[in-house]
């Protein structure tokens, strides 16, 4: 019997990290290729992957899976990276 993947058994590089609180941010697949310089096929690839490591059938679930497996508030990052610094 085979077994699907999981984030325990692989655990999440930085850049799916990234990923992850931009999607908790509300960004399209667009957005965040922008966001991080990649395409936005790339990005629904690491969406797609994300789905499968923490086992849920939608996007819009990545973000809670994540704070359910890890703890932490995919929110927070996002929103720190996302906004601009402040010019003094």
């Amino acid at each position: 019997m085979t077994r699907t993947a999981t984030a325990v058994d692989a655990p999440l590089t930085d850049r799916q990290r990234e990923v992850v609180a931009l999607i908790a941010a509300g960004c399209s697949n667009d957005e965040v290729g922008r966001s991080l310089g990649i395409s936005a096929r790339t990005a629904k690839a690491h969406s797609d992957a994300l789905r499968v490591k923490l086992g849920v059938a939608r996007r819009r679930q990545i973000p809670a899976a994540y704070r359910l497996l890890t703890g932490e508030d995919p929110y927070v990052p996002a929103l720190v990276r996302l906004r601009p610094p402040r010019s003094r």
